[in-house]
């Protein structure tokens, strides 16, 4: 997108076009207008418009176009904080609800998926989580007794079992969560732009919210060319938030991730490598992640920013790391790489802010985008229509606290990768 092969790589490639779309042109009326056709966006934008609600979207650049279009692709249940961890962040009230809700998020996908025949690759064999060393098993025996204990298809494997899924003896064990899978991400949230607009929702690219004006009854968000006035605003951007509500960028700290995907390999190699498919990660602090697409890429990534320094130094790590892990694989190289940027919460937990009257969001997935956006879109459509409150959402409304030291976070953690890289699979 925007003539950058490094901003969504191999998805781009292999991703069934996008909807045809335009920028919006002249002023309409709307019962809801969502800013960001990402996952969020478009869940909300296609729940509204089914339910017979009048709803737009404005895009300030293609679908998919931030983090929706760029992540490594797994459908995976929960957050990344334990599960016993959740009541005490959120509360008894709001802690089991989420866990119930993103723990059955996944399937919400893969019925989504199926339900408007988006063709995204979907395979829902599972997800690994890879442990790296005794520490790492020990932290994955204490996420299988807390999520079994809530009746969740979570299975603890020893490193001989792990070594027959992933294909590898490196890892002392892993997790298997049989709710989880994977996806083309890009290619599902053009699919899901597709079910939008054929449930009746306007989406609009290529058109920047410039200003916000309160009319009373109702909001008038102002693009260069047009306008949309609703009593409702979805501000649904994440982490590629711009500076119309610029708290919600305040708030998050951008954590830099890239994917680099292999040729296709070959039948034997696909054999020797996750048989089974499920898409894995490990429990380092800087981990890597590796799935197969259909065709038989592998894709492979970590935390860091494939730009200055960092592209040569992340491109030679993988090389390293990937032919460490899975040796058949020397003398394979990239044919593609692309990066993005995740939003983190100051305790990994997303956020749920009023940012105006009828002006709501949700934010910061800490890396955990396609399920729980999938199923937060459809909270908020919930919202707009009246089928339920505020006090049903699966989180509390809370007030936007900026995040300390920032700007100096997101350089460390760029840097950080990039010299934990320099040095990381060398021996």
């Amino acid at each position: 997108m925007n003539n950058d092969p490094l901003s969504h790589g191999l998805w781009e490639r292999t991703a069934p076009q996008a909807p045809a779309t335009a920028a919006l042109a002249g002023d309409i009326q709307a019962d809801a207008v969502i800013v960001g056709a990402g996952y969020t966006g478009l869940s909300a934008a296609l729940h509204l418009a089914e339910s017979g609600a009048k709803v737009v979207v404005l895009e300030a650049m293609e679908i998919g176009y931030g983090g929706s279009g760029r992540n490594v692709g797994l459908v995976n249940a929960g957050m990344w904080v334990k599960p016993d961890e959740i009541p005490a962040v959120l509360g008894n009230t709001y802690g089991p609800r989420v866990l119930d809700l993103l723990g059955r998020a996944p399937r919400v996908v893969f019925d989504l998926i199926k339900k408007h025949n988006i063709a995204c690759e979907a395979v829902d064999t599972g997800t690994l989580h890879c442990a790296v060393g005794e520490d790492g098993l020990a932290d994955l025996q204490d996420r299988a007794r807390q999520w079994q204990s809530r009746g969740a298809a979570v299975r603890l494997l020893d490193a001989t079992e792990t070594a027959r899924k992933v294909g590898t003896d490196a890892y002392t064990g892993s997790l298997l969560d049989e709710r989880a899978g994977t996806i083309q991400p890009l290619a599902y949230v053009r699919g899901l732009a597709t079910a939008a607009i054929a449930a009746g929702a306007q989406v609009h690219t290529a058109s920047p919210v410039i200003a916000v004006d309160d009319e009373g009854a109702a909001w008038r968000l102002r693009t260069a060319r047009g306008s949309v006035t609703a009593p409702w605003v979805i501000v649904a951007t994440n982490a590629y938030t711009s500076n119309v509500w610029p708290q919600v960028r305040a708030e998050l700290v951008h954590l830099p991730y890239f994917n680099m995907a292999t040729r296709p390999l070959s039948d034997n190699l696909r054999r020797s490598i996750l048989p089974e498919r499920q898409g894995a990660w490990d429990t380092r602090e800087i981990l890597s992640s590796f799935r197969f697409d259909a065709e038989g890429r592998l894709v492979f990534g970590s935390v860091g920013a494939l730009r200055g320094p960092g592209l040569p130094i992340h491109r030679s790590w993988g090389r390293r790391a990937m032919t460490k892990l899975f040796p058949q694989l020397k003398g394979v190289d990239f044919e593609t790489a692309w990066y993005g940027k995740i939003g983190m919460t100051a305790d990994n937990v997303p956020r749920f802010h009023r940012l105006g009257r009828n002006v709501v969001s949700f934010s910061g997935y800490n890396g955990r985008g396609i399920a729980p956006g999938t199923v937060f879109g459809r909270c908020l459509a919930e919202l707009v229509t009246g089928n339920i409150g505020e006090s049903d959402l699966p989180l509390p409304v809370t007030p936007v606290k900026p995040a300390s030291l920032r700007a100096a976070k997101e350089v460390y953690y760029e840097v950080g990768a990039q010299v934990a890289h320099f040095a990381d699979a060398r021996f």
